[in-house]
This record gives C-alpha cells, sequence and structure tokens, in this order.
C-alpha cells in the first residue's frame, strides 16, 4: 500500500485544503474515485498540467490509483513544447486548467471537469506502450526545451516518500504548504510525503513574497515549508525572521547548494526559536531525495549536504572508476537505492523499457566525504574548466563571487583559460577578478565580468546557463 491507495484508517482525516476555503478528507477522496475512475482508461498516459491547486493533486492521485501513468508538466508550460511532447508521447489524456482548455474541445473527447479542471481524452492513433512498473514521467531539470523524461515506478514512489517521513518525523499533526510547485520533484516529493502519513497538504498558488501566503499560512497554522536556495535568500529580504509564526517547527531547503552565510543564519533562527533547518540534496533521477543533514548538524556542518536517507547508500569513484574511501578526496557521487529511477525516455517506445539503472546512480556531482561520513558537494562533473593547467570548479568560483558581492547574483561559465563571470548589480569588475586572483591563485587575466539585468533561471530556481550564452550572443 502506498500514499495514492485507500487507507480506511485515515477516512476522517482532513487530507487537501486550499486557500479558497475549499476542504477535502481521504474519505471524501476515496468516493470521488469510485464514482470517477470508471471515465479512465486502466493503462492510460495523462499528462497533467500542473498547477497548486485541489484538482490537480486529486488528479495526480487519480490516475496513479487506476494504475495509469501521469506525466507531470508545469501549468503555463509553453504551447510549442507541449505539441511536441503530444507528437512524441501519444497520450491517452491532457489534462489541465480550463482557462487553457479551449483549443483543445476540437482535438479531444471531454470525460471530465471539475474544481477548474478539464480533462480530454485525444484518442491517439498509436497509443503508447507502458511497462507495467512504469508510474510516473518527470521532466528532468535540465530538459525544458527537449522531451526528455525520467521514468519512476511505484516502487520509486512509495520508497522515498516513506523515506522521507522517517527521517523527517512526519506525522499525521504535519500541516505543510506547497511553497513549490507539484511537477517540481521537490515540490511533489513534499505532497507525497505527507500524504503516505495521513497529514493534510495545504495548496495555495501564491508566491512566498505575497502577504497572501502568510495570512493563509498564519490562518490554518503551517507547520512546515520547504524552499530551494532563491527562497531562502527572498525570506531573507523580505523581513522573514521579525515574522510571527507560532505553527512553524520545520523548514526544509533542497534544489541546489545553499550559500555558507544563508544556512549559517537559517540555522541560527532555528537553534534560536526551537525550530528545525533540514538541509537536503537529491535529483529528479532519484525520485526527489538522497540525503539529508540532520537538524542537529545544521551549523556544524555548513555546507554539507550530510548522509543518505534511510535505504539508499553513498559512495565516491575517482576518474578511473575506483571506490574513494580517503577522507577529503573528491570524486564522483554514486547512489544506490530503492528510488532510483528505472531510466530516462526520449521517444514514446522508451516508456516500455524496463529498469535499465538497477537501483544505482551515478549523479554526475563531484564530493567529499569528511571523516565522520558526511559528504559535501564540490561542483558538478562538467562544471570544471582548465585554468592555465589548474582544475577550476565553475559552481565554487560562483559561491566565491556570491560572499565577495553581496546582494548581486552571480553565475560562471567558459573554456579552458577563459572565465565568465555573469553579475547582476554594479560590483567593481576588475577589483572582483583580483579579489578572486588572490583568493584561488588563478590569473586575473583569465576572468571576464559581464553584468547582465538578471540571472536566467528554471522554475526550480536553477540556473540556466545555455540560455545566459545564448543571450550574450545575440
Amino acid at each position: 500500500m502506498g500514499f495514492y491507495q485507500p487507507n480506511p484508517s485515515f477516512r476522517d482525516r482532513r487530507m487537501l485544503a486550499d486557500d479558497k476555503g475549499r476542504e477535502l478528507t481521504y474519505g471524501e477522496f476515496d468516493q470521488y474515485y469510485e464514482k470517477k475512475q470508471m471515465l479512465f482508461l486502466k493503462r492510460g498516459l495523462m499528462f497533467l498540467l500542473c498547477t497548486n491547486q485541489m484538482a490537480s493533486v486529486m488528479l495526480y492521485l487519480m490516475c496513479l490509483r487506476k494504475g495509469g501513468v501521469p506525466l507531470l508538466l508545469d501549468g503555463n508550460l509553453d504551447e510549442e513544447l507541449l505539441e511536441r511532447l503530444i507528437l512524441t508521447y501519444k497520450p491517452d489524456y491532457l489534462s489541465l486548467p480550463q482557462e487553457r482548455a479551449g483549443r483543445w474541445k476540437q482535438r479531444g473527447r471531454e470525460v471530465l471537469r471539475d474544481r477548474g479542471y478539464v480533462t480530454f481524452q485525444l484518442n491517439p492513433k498509436e497509443r503508447a506502450r507502458l511497462h507495467p512498473d512504469l508510474a510516473l514521467l518527470l521532466m528532468t531539470s535540465g530538459s525544458t526545451g527537449s522531451p526528455k523524461l525520467v521514468r519512476l515506478s511505484r516502487r520509486n514512489l512509495v520508497s522515498n516518500a516513506r523515506a522521507i517521513a522517517g527521517y523527517l518525523e512526519i506525522t499525521e499533526k504535519e500541516r505543510p504548504i506547497t511553497s513549490l510547485p507539484m511537477n517540481y520533484t521537490y515540490g511533489l516529493s513534499i505532497i507525497n510525503s505527507h500524504l503516505e502519513q495521513g497529514a493534510a497538504v495545504y495548496l495555495t498558488e501564491r508566491s512566498m513574497a505575497e502577504e497572501g501566503f502568510w495570512r493563509f499560512f498564519k490562518e490554518k497554522e503551517i507547520t512546515s515549508f520547504g524552499g530551494v536556495p532563491f527562497t531562502y535568500q527572498m525570506l531573507k529580504r523580505i523581513g522573514f525572521f521579525e515574522m510571527e509564526l507560532p505553527s512553524l517547527r520545520t523548514m526544509t531547503q533542497a534544489g541546489g547548494k545553499l550559500s555558507e552565510g544563508l544556512q549559517r543564519e537559517f540555522g541560527e533562527f532555528a537553534a534560536r526559536t526551537g525550530r528545525r533547518m533540514v538541509v537536503m540534496y537529491g535529483q529528479t533521477e532519484a525520485t526527489a531525495r538522497m540525503s539529508y543533514l540532520p537538524a542537529g548538524d545544521v551549523l556544524r556542518k555548513i555546507g554539507s549536504i550530510g548522509i543518505s536517507i534511510p535505504g539508499g547508500r553513498f559512495s565516491l569513484r575517482d576518474e578511473e572508476g575506483r571506490t574513494i574511501t580517503k577522507a577529503g578526496q573528491v570524486g564522483e557521487l554514486i547512489y544506490e537505492g530503492p528510488n532510483v529511477a528505472m531510466g530516462y525516455a526520449g521517444q514514446a517506445e522508451e516508456l516500455a523499457e524496463g529498469d535499465l539503472w538497477q537501483g544505482r546512480l551515478a549523479t554526475g556531482d563531484m564530493a567529499r566525504q569528511d571523516e565522520e561520513g558526511y559528504y559535501y558537494i564540490t561542483g558538478r562533473k562538467k562544471r570544471f574548466l582548465k585554468m592555465y593547467g589548474k582544475r577550476v570548479s565553475l559552481d565554487e568560483m560562483e559561491q566565491l563571487v556570491r560572499s565577495r558581492c553581496e546582494g548581486s547574483e552571480a553565475a560562471c561559465t567558459g573554456s579552458d583559460d577563459h572565465m565568465r563571470i555573469y553579475i547582476t548589480g554594479n560590483p567593481d569588475g576588475e577589483e572582483l577578478c583580483f579579489w578572486l586572483s588572490r583568493k584561488t591563485g588563478l590569473h586575473a587575466g583569465g576572468m571576464k565580468v559581464i553584468y547582465v539585468d538578471q540571472i536566467p533561471k528554471n522554475q526550480a530556481g536553477k540556473i540556466l546557463y545555455q540560455e545566459l550564452e545564448r543571450s550574450q550572443m545575440k
């Protein structure tokens, strides 16, 4: 039994509530499913354009329970990319907000309209074959412009939801809020792990920068939220530390490396106010989470991603594929666990493939382990270049730039012997290059500062390096 299956002991508990005053219990959802499930094929492929609305979560869970396979997409997904995905994967259904439904009336048969969502049956000429274990499809974080998908099984979903619920000590009394999009693997993991424990999930599409978000937060006595590094930068700017939030117990962070300064500030805030700050690490290819830094270590292990989640295991490999056992030595981070995806799909035929990865994921991240077994990400395997013969991590350079130019956003790219530093604001570029040279021993002549209005990012807050480079070539 998993979070999407009926659980009689949860029947009378609140399951979903939104900022429009609507609520749904677990028992009411079970009744709704029994009434509507005959509208759907037993093993259909559904494209779901997600929002943090009740209907979006209900359709996701209905599809899983029916035995179908949902592909979760951004509710504001570009029409051209949506068309390309439909052409590539041949879905049986398309579910989307009713304001986007107009142009699909002529292309599909409406089978369900409820709570602001419309579902069309598209009847493709050739249906995609789906592997029996396939349960969910998600876009990779780097595939916003291509049809590359991650193939996840029911075992992946349930094992990760249970592991997260375990190390975060989630109970039915928790009240999380949707501070992240549900089609983003981190946002989805918050929903899954709380439903696994029979807790209520509180839904809002408001940004954390909006006053309405915090009114809803206080009114419903929310106990936890999750955020990416940009979230915590924004929270500091809007005066989060001065807010009166008596119900808040837990803050989680993933989706990229939090600056050491912010980790310290939020860690100290948590310690001072009797709350928990939990730093985590994961990838879509591992369903969501692979590691967590226990709340008690958030200040003791600044910059660490912590230890592997329950049921998982880390190791490090050098360039020759040999296992690294010595503390402090950098290698590629390898993860093994039941939450590792079945593999990728780039076309419909690949949806029929089995488990190609067999529970082992080469993360593409470079890391080191300390003497106590805690891991630290040092950069992406492909985010390195040679500067006059010296191997340089562009991710570490970004961290240095941000620490020097507080208030500015920065991104580093380049080729061997030529590093480009994109930065917002107006810091002194020449002074920055000489400071970096003193800190790293690199020649300042190989660095170039480029001023930009903004650093392009995807909805998860991750920098779109290719888009940044393209914008400078126009």
